[in-house]
């Protein structure tokens, strides 16, 4: 039986699962194979959160779970009080080799337990309110206060400051604008020191700011909000680069620029550069192994290599790079089981769902829709076809019975994500989604 959870959570949950989306949380209560991450995944993260820093790899075809895998990995990582932020890159919006961009993306997805993207502004005013109780100043000194912060701001981020003074110089000027009651010039401070760029020049001539966050700037801004979590309580920071497959598309000389630059990312992480940081990539096995990705930068496929020739019960969760091997019914069926008791706690229809959709008919929808997707791309549209074409009906219709009412389950191409589609068009070149009917005994 799933664990008790509460109605708001559920709803976010099966909501998401019935638009064939990956919710932001609850991931644990569904968490099918991740058994076998778990303990090296959290000795990973238990070292980060004492000051060292790490880096893994997620290769998996489309539809075997990487979105699923590293919100999964936020939720765990929230528990040790890490502050999270995923990033799908892009070769228009999100180019790896241009770092400002990936930078602006971070803040924007920046999360913690307590608060949801983007968190910057909560964990700056965290952060200066810490600074205040460890000023030793009388709180009514107003003029003693704002020195003695301001030197802890500047002595906090001394080693950033070497490389990127205008970090410390915008938080201070942050800070004052906000105490003056000045909000507009300090939301624009904050907005700069996040990355965003066209920053009025008002606002940065206020604090003497030149110009906007670069890709050499922000790698040292990332030092420093490293330094800002640890001081306010958040001793790390997990960022998920998704979709780095994306590469392969780019032109060429962008391509290899960004592969270098994750080459870079990795050698400045085992040096030390960034303490608290945990980076996650995750792609396709073609990104990994084909010659139009990772095996063009020679530098990077041997930092990452890995392998994968052994049989896939025996990987470890310890080597550079994790395999995700996808979905197969027995795993389906577990989930779709996990999903339906989670739906079914604590509804008004409950004994009727537990009847009705019982472990049986949970492995008939598995195998229709596996047998006629492949395992691989399944997932998502099995459990978007099993909340909302059979759990939402037996909820809300008395008589609905889903082996009498709901025997033919077809699926359209516009169900099919393009991943999704080119997965199934791949495997079965002369029939179209379209034509596809799952017909449950």
């Amino acid at each position: 039986m799933t664990a008790k959870v509460s109605r708001a959570r559920r709803r976010q949950i099966i909501d998401a699962l019935g638009r064939g989306t990956v919710p932001r949380n609850g991931l644990d209560l569904f968490a099918v194979g991740m058994e076998r991450f778990e303990k090296a995944l959290d000795d990973d993260l238990t070292a980060v959160t004492a000051g060292s820093a790490g880096f893994k790899a997620v290769r998996g075809e489309y539809g075997s779970g990487k979105t699923f895998f590293a919100r999964w990995l936020a939720e765990r990582a929230k528990r040790k009080k890490m502050a999270t932020s995923e990033i799908q890159i892009s070769d228009r919006t999100t180019p790896l080799h241009r770092l400002e961009t990936v930078y602006r993306s971070l803040i924007g997805g920046l999360s913690t337990a307590s608060s949801p993207p983007s968190a910057l502004r909560d964990i700056v005013d965290t952060w200066l309110l810490a600074l205040e109780d460890d000023a030793g100043v009388a709180k009514n000194d107003r003029r003693a206060m704002s020195t003695a912060v301001e030197d802890l701001i500047e002595s906090r981020l001394a080693e950033t400051a070497k490389n990127a003074p205008a970090f410390a110089t915008a938080l201070r000027f942050y800070r004052r604008a906000r105490l003056s009651g000045d909000h507009a010039t300090a939301d624009g401070l904050l907005a700069w020191v996040g990355g965003e760029p066209n920053v009025a020049s008002s606002i940065r001539r206020y604090a003497g700011l030149k110009g906007d966050v670069d890709s050499t700037a922000a790698l040292h801004f990332l030092q420093g909000l490293l330094v800002v979590l640890r001081d306010c309580g958040y001793p790390g920071l997990l960022v998920v680069l998704d979709e780095v497959e994306t590469l392969q598309r780019m032109r060429s000389d962008n391509r290899e620029r960004s592969l270098n630059t994750l080459r870079q990312l990795i050698d400045e992480i085992d040096k030390g550069r960034f303490p608290g940081l945990y980076l996650v990539i995750t792609g396709t096995p073609a990104f990994y192994d084909g010659q139009q990705g990772m095996q063009r930068s020679p530098a990077l496929a041997q930092r990452l290599h890995s392998d994968f020739k052994t049989d896939a019960r025996f990987d470890t969760a310890r080597a550079v790079q994790i395999r995700l091997t996808g979905f197969d019914r027995d795993k389906l069926v577990e989930l779709g089981c996990a999903v339906r008791d989670l739906y079914a706690q604590g509804d008004p229809a409950e004994r009727r769902i537990r009847d009705l959709i019982d472990d049986a008919y949970i492995k008939d929808l598995a195998t229709a829709v596996a047998g006629h997707l492949g395992a691989g791309v399944a997932p998502r549209i099995f459990l978007r076809k099993l909340v909302a074409d059979v759990l939402y009906r037996v909820s809300d219709h008395e008589d609905f019975d889903p082996r009498r009412d709901y025997r033919q389950v077809t699926v359209t191409e516009g169900e099919l994500n393009d991943d999704e589609l080119n997965a199934f068009r791949r495997g079965r070149p002369a029939v179209s989604a379209d034509d596809v009917e799952l017909d449950l005994p």
